[in-house]
């Protein structure tokens, strides 16, 4: 018995040791251009695309409705990024402008401040959080809150956070098509003014091909 009860405090350190949780994962801090400039090199011969995009909806207070949207999202480098809907219902005009304000992370500064804003725990891995924050005071919106993940430079989830209280928080998941990482989903969780949500799946890429500048300015 005191053979035992000795045995078992040799082996207590390891058991501790073994039953301990892991010590979380450290991301290096970096700075906010130094985030986007990784985000922009993801996919550095990407000049341009355009896809199709079908987005369903599901208004869950008043009125109550789902409109499905179907659109065509255009990108042109460096910044040049918009969703343009085929025909969008007066009441569901502030879904069409959810998928244009994630936007190209190269654009966020020509109307915002793009700080860092350190790491969190995101899927089990840590992840790096940018805020972006409008340049000129609005009393609508406070801030965004952009996470990317470090381990190939995406976008995953972008938060809304207005000054009501209310937000709206984005996801996005990608896939390879022909070498290059794209959107294949997105889905937001809207708490603002409305509850509501959306999800929006995209169609084959037409990769590089040439884009008019009068696309991404309402054909002027």
């Amino acid at each position: 018995m005191i053979l035992r009860f000795f045995l078992a405090l040799a082996l207590l350190p390891g058991l501790l040791a073994l039953s301990a949780p892991s010590p979380t994962p450290s991301l290096r801090p970096m700075s906010a251009a130094a985030i986007v400039d990784r985000m922009l090199d993801r996919n550095p011969g990407l000049a341009s695309y355009s896809v199709r995009v079908h987005v369903t909806t599901h208004m869950f207070s008043f009125p109550f409705l789902s409109p499905t949207l179907e659109g065509t999202s255009y990108y042109k480098r460096p910044s040049k990024f918009v969703v343009v809907f085929d025909r969008v219902p007066a009441y569901a005009a502030g879904f069409s402008k959810i998928f244009n304000n994630v936007g190209d992370p190269g654009a966020w500064s020509h109307d915002n401040v793009v700080s860092y804003d350190g790491t969190r725990m995101w899927s089990g891995r840590p992840v790096y959080v940018l805020k972006v924050a409008p340049r000129q005071y609005s009393d609508i919106l406070a801030y965004a809150h952009a996470i990317v993940d470090p381990e190939n430079w995406e976008l995953v989830v972008m938060t809304w956070h207005y000054r009501d209280g209310g937000t709206i928080s984005m996801h996005q998941w990608y896939r390879r098509e022909h070498g290059y990482d794209v959107l294949a989903e997105q889905s937001a969780e809207i708490n603002f003014r409305v509850h509501a949500s959306s999800h929006a799946t995209y169609g084959k890429y037409q990769l590089n091909v040439p884009i008019a500048n009068t696309v991404f300015t309402g054909g002027k």
